[in-house]
């Protein structure tokens, strides 16, 4: 009879663990920037919880022929976000350190995050 409780017990805890979601492949918090609309004035987008290790190109600067780059990075996460001078994370690259941000001269079109 112990055995069966025992087990019983043991497979859910189990089926508990697996129930609940984690935030192993994202970094927690929010990354902001500005960039230029269309209207030439500023804006100000973010990405919540960002995939960690994928290239993410930020979709109003995704186009160097028709866009600006963002500038202005913050990075309110608590992971390394690595800004990117082109699209799809190539060219020059920085990093901004968890609650960090790069200034008027940090222009990116992509970011990546640790």
């Amino acid at each position: 009879m112990r055995l069966r409780t025992t087990l019983a017990a043991v497979t859910g805890a189990l089926a508990l663990l697996a129930a609940v979601p984690t935030s192993a492949s994202a970094a927690d918090g929010t990354f902001l920037y500005a960039y230029s609309g269309l209207d030439g004035h500023p804006q100000v987008a973010s990405l919540e919880n960002p995939a960690s290790r994928e290239c993410i190109t930020l979709p109003e600067v995704a186009n160097p022929s028709s866009s600006s780059p963002a500038r202005y990075g913050y990075n309110d996460t608590g992971s390394t976000a690595v800004v990117f001078e082109n699209p799809d994370c190539t060219g020059t690259a920085t990093a901004l350190e968890p609650d960090t941000g790069g200034g008027e001269h940090t222009t990116f079109r992509s970011v990546t995050f640790s």
